[in-house]
C-alpha cells in the first residue's frame, strides 16, 4: 500500500500481482473446469451481469492441464477494481475518480519502458513447427462467433514506419490454426494506419501481441491517445515507473518483459482470411464475415502456467468498459476547447450515448458542448446521441436524463442531426456498403437560455431539505415495518 495524495493505493508489477490484489480485497472468483467451448464465455456474461460483477479465473480448462488459464472480468470492473487498475485509491468514489483522471490529463507524465535482457514471458519460447496456439485454451466466447478468439483483451504491438513510434492498440484475433492468426484492426485506428503505411511500401506490418498483458497497459491500448503518443511511455507515467520490455527477436519491437502470453509476426499484404463473425461491444454481430491480411506467427514466448486475458463483449451495461474514464477525456477535450462551466460528462452503453452537464453562460453554450463532446477524438467514434443537461440534473441517474430530454427539450427546436461522422464496421444500424459513416444527434435538454428565467421553477423538495429530514426520520422509514 502506497499514499499518492488521494489516499492509500495497492500496487501491482504484472497481471499475477493484479490478481493478487483482486483476490484480497473480495474482487476475484475462481471456476475450476469449464469448457473452453462456450461455457467461460457464457459464465463470464453472466458474472458480468451480477451485482457485484467479479473477475473471473479460469483453471483445469477441459482438454488442458491445469494452469492453463483464462482471466475475465479486467474490462467491465467494480469502481473499487477500476481503481485499482488505475494504481488509484480504493476508496474513490466516482467524482474523485473522474477528478483523478481529469489531474492526470493535465500533469500528464510521461515514462518511457526500460529495455531489459530476459524477462518471465520468455520461460517458454517456441519457434517455427514448434510453435502450437492451439495448446493454450483459446475460448470460443459466443455461440455464433466464426471461431476462436485469442484476441479479445490484448494489446498489440506496432511501429509507425514514418517516425518510429510505437503504439499499442487493443484488436481482435482470431485463431486459424497452430500458427495462423486473423488480426481485425478499426478504421482510423493508430494500428490500422501503421499497417496501411506498410502496406502502401508493399511490405509486411511486423507485429507483437500481449495476450496476458499487464491490466494498465491494457487499459491505456484502448485510450484515445494523440498520435504519436506510445501507450508504453503514457502507462509508465500513471504507475509512476517504466514498463519493462524485452526487444522481439523478429520484429525489433519492445515486448512487455512480464506479459503471460506473447506472439512476434507479419501481416502479409495480399494475402486474405476469414476473420469474424464475432458478437462485439454493440451486443450484434453487426461486421459479419470479413476477410483480412493474414497474420503468420514466428515467435511464441509465454510464462509457466500462462494466464489469457479474456474481455468477451456482451450487449452494453452499466460500468462496461472504461467509460469514466472516456467521461474525464471527453471532459477534458471540452475545457481545452474553451467550453466553460462543464459540471459534468457521463458516457452510457459504452460510447453511444453522452450527457454532459453545464452551467449556462450565453446563447449558443449548449450547442456548443454538445457539438464539441460529439466530435473530439474521445467522443467521435460511433457515438449516437450527445444530450446537454442543466447542472441541476443528476446525469448520473438515467431517469433524470429522460426528465430533463422531456421537459426541457423541443423535438423541433432542440435537436440537431450531424452527418456523415466516423464509424466503423461494427455499427449495427448502418446498411453494410455505407459503414465508415454515421449520424448523430444532439439534443440540447436545457433550459432555453433566452428565457430561462421564466421556465417553471421545479417542483419537490429541495436537496437540502430532504437531507435533513432524512438525518431526522431515516431510520424510521428503514426499520419500518
Amino acid at each position: 500500500m502506497v499514499g499518492n495524495g488521494l489516499g492509500e493505493r495497492m500496487l501491482y508489477r504484472d497481471l499475477r500481482e493484479w490478481i493478487e490484489r483482486a483476490d484480497e480485497v473480495g474482487e476475484l472468483k475462481r471456476v475450476d473446469g469449464a469448457d473452453w467451448n462456450l461455457e467461460v464465455g457464457a459464465l463470464a456474461e453472466v458474472a458480468q451481469r451480477l451485482d457485484h460483477s467479479p473477475a473471473v479465473l479460469f483453471d483445469n480448462i477441459r482438454g488442458y492441464p491445469q494452469g492453463r488459464r483464462i482471466l475475465t472480468g479486467i474490462h467491465n470492473p467494480t469502481l473499487k477494481r477500476q481503481c485499482l487498475t488505475n494504481h488509484l485509491p480504493l476508496d474513490c468514489d466516482r467524482d474523485r475518480f473522474i477528478q483523478a483522471w481529469k489531474e492526470r490529463l493535465n500533469k500528464r507524465r510521461m515514462i518511457p519502458p526500460r529495455v531489459v535482457a530476459d524477462g518471465p514471458v520468455m520461460e517458454n519460447v517456441f519457434e517455427g513447427g514448434a510453435i502450437d496456439l492451439f495448446a493454450l485454451p483459446i475460448p470460443q466466447w459466443h455461440e455464433e462467433d466464426g471461431g476462436r478468439y485469442l484476441g479479445t483483451a490484448d494489446i498489440t504491438i506496432t511501429r509507425d514506419p514514418d517516425d518510429g513510434w510505437v503504439n499499442l492498440g487493443c484488436y481482435r484475433v482470431m485463431a486459424h490454426d497452430r500458427d495462423t492468426l486473423a488480426l481485425y484492426m478499426s478504421p482510423g485506428h493508430h494500428g490500422n494506419i501503421h499497417r496501411q503505411k506498410y502496406f502502401d511500401r508493399k511490405k509486411p506490418l511486423p507485429v507483437a501481441i500481449s495476450f496476458g498483458p499487464d491490466p494498465l497497459l491494457w487499459l491505456a491500448a484502448m485510450m484515445d491517445l494523440d498520435w504519436g503518443v506510445s501507450e508504453y511511455d503514457y502507462a509508465g507515467g500513471l504507475r509512476g515507473e517504466a514498463f519493462d520490455v524485452i526487444e522481439g527477436k523478429y520484429t525489433g519491437l519492445p515486448i512487455p518483459a512480464a506479459a503471460e502470453i506473447v506472439v512476434e509476426g507479419e501481416v502479409v499484404p495480399g494475402t486474405a482470411i476469414k476473420e469474424g463473425p464475432f458478437g462485439e461491444f454493440t451486443g450484434y454481430y453487426a461486421s459479419g464475415e470479413r476477410s483480412e491480411p493474414v497474420l503468420k506467427v514466428k515467435r511464441l514466448m509465454h510464462r509457466n502456467d500462462p494466464i489469457i486475458t479474456g474481455a468477451p463483449p456482451i450487449r452494453p451495461g452499466p460500468g462496461a468498459d472504461s467509460t469514466l474514464i472516456r467521461s474525464a477525456f471527453i471532459w477534458d477535450h471540452l475545457e481545452k476547447a474553451g467550453v466553460p462551466d462543464v459540471t459534468g460528462v457521463a458516457c452510457y452503453q459504452t460510447r453511444f450515448f453522452i450527457v454532459v452537464s453545464i452551467r449556462q453562460r450565453y446563447p449558443g453554450h449548449a450547442r456548443q458542448a454538445a457539438l464539441v463532446a460529439s466530435q473530439c477524438r474521445a467522443g467521435a467514434l460511433l457515438s449516437r446521441y450527445v444530450v446537454v443537461a442543466d447542472d441541476d440534473i443528476d446525469i448520473w441517474d438515467f431517469n433524470d436524463v429522460l426528465w430533463a430530454i422531456c421537459t426541457r427539450a423541443d423535438p423541433a427546436n432542440d435537436i440537431e442531426i450531424v452527418r456523415r461522422c466516423w464509424s466503423n464496421p461494427l455499427d449495427p444500424i448502418i446498411p453494410r456498403g455505407e459503414r465508415g459513416f454515421n449520424s448523430r444527434a444532439v439534443v440540447d435538454a436545457c433550459r432555453p437560455y433566452e428565457w430561462a428565467k421564466d421556465f417553471p421553477p421545479v417542483s419537490g423538495a429541495s436537496a437540502e431539505l430532504k437531507q435533513r429530514v432524512l438525518k431526522k426520520f431515516g431510520d424510521r422509514l428503514v426499520h419500518a415495518k
